[in-house]
């Protein structure tokens, strides 16, 4: 017999019992009579086994009770159980439930909106929460590391509050892509368009937006801009879903230099295969993508020319010029390598206020 708070599963063997022991029958002389095994009588009586409709039919014969009660009892043992295994996980689930940042999530219309702390309103929260990461439990989503089907993502922040935060946000971006409409994944394609991706670095926000979005689309990959949901420290994220490549930024307000190397460096994550498997020596990815996404924006041949400029405004405008990038990325490039102090040229930076669809 299973008891949770409000569900108690009784097994049709507990009446089987009752009646053996009314008629002072042993399991051994009833399993006889049944032409079954005694362990499987064990395992009857003791709800182990299911009471079949043939089995139904023999405790009519030999109790003479007959095999539509015995069929309804093990019926409702059956949807007994389902319901305690329901009502278990849904406890479970509460308890998960709260380590996301619902709050916020439905701040930004990404979840409904539930206000108190009721039971009730709890367990509101955790069926909103089951259909927006597309899983029967909560408890799919963790294996020792929160882990979304589908969806790999890298955090740059510590601890699980960060998790948790991140897989919002990711599953957010991977609900959205699927809006977008993208042609067949081609890496080649995506590979050449990195000149192109260079150049709209000199472009503004409301120009180059929309612009990235067709040229991503046209290599397969969505891409998608997303609020950005406090404590998760992210930047981007990339990942397989479907037949197409969700590519997610975060739209809060960011150095020019910052936002492309965030594009460039999940950009890379795509190229280097980095998605098509669990991540598991994520330091070495990271670094992998950090050296493509430099090269990607100021090639190592002309880094070695960067290295030797003159340090005035006048040479890294020209320098920025003949590269085809936006001045700001290579002063952010010279300060990240230690070649000029943080605060030196930050005129020649500019901030981004990207706004999500």
């Amino acid at each position: 017999m299973l008891d949770n708070t409000s569900t108690i599963a009784v097994p049709p063997g507990e009446t089987i019992r009752e009646q053996l022991e009314d008629r002072g029958m042993t399991q051994k002389e009833f399993a006889a009579r049944m032409g079954m095994s005694e362990k499987h009588i064990s395992n009857l009586i003791n709800g182990k086994a299911e009471l079949t409709h043939g089995a139904a039919m023999g405790l009519e014969s030999v109790l003479g009770v007959p095999a539509r009660f015995w069929n309804n009892l093990e019926a409702i043992y059956r949807e007994a159980l389902v319901r305690e295994k329901q009502e278990s996980e849904m406890d479970e689930d509460i308890v998960l439930s709260k380590k996301f940042p619902y709050l916020a999530a439905s701040k930004e219309g990404w979840l409904p909106q539930v206000k108190g702390s009721s039971s009730k309103n709890a367990v509101e929260k955790v069926r909103n929460l089951r259909s927006f990461f597309e899983v029967s439990n909560l408890q799919l989503l963790c294996g020792g590391k929160l882990m979304i089907p589908g969806v790999s993502y890298r955090c740059l922040g510590h601890g699980a509050a960060v998790d948790y935060c991140l897989a919002v946000w990711s599953q957010r971006a991977r609900l959205q892509a699927r809006n977008i409409n993208t042609e067949k994944v081609n890496l080649h394609q995506l590979e050449a368009m990195i000149p192109e991706f260079r150049a709209m670095t000199m472009q503004a926000p409301d120009v180059f937006c929309r612009e990235l979005e067709k040229k991503c689309a046209a290599c397969g990959v969505a891409l998608v801009f997303l609020p950005h949901i406090g404590g998760s420290f992210l930047h981007g994220a990339s990942f397989w879903d479907g037949n197409h490549i969700v590519l997610g930024l975060t739209v809060r307000g960011k150095d020019a230099d910052k936002f492309w190397f965030s594009f460039f460096h999940e950009i890379s994550h795509i190229l280097l295969a980095h998605i098509n498997s669990s991540p598991e020596s994520v330091e070495s990815q990271e670094a992998d993508a950090n050296n493509l996404a430099k090269e990607s924006l100021i090639p190592a041949d002309q880094f070695m020319r960067l290295k030797l400029l003159p340090q005035n405004e006048a040479a890294i405008r020209q320098f920025a010029n003949e590269i085809n990038v936006h001045p700001g990325i290579v002063v952010g490039r010279m300060q990240h390598e230690h070649l000029i102090e943080f605060s030196w040229f930050n005129s020649l930076k500019v901030k981004y206020q990207l706004v999500a669809a």
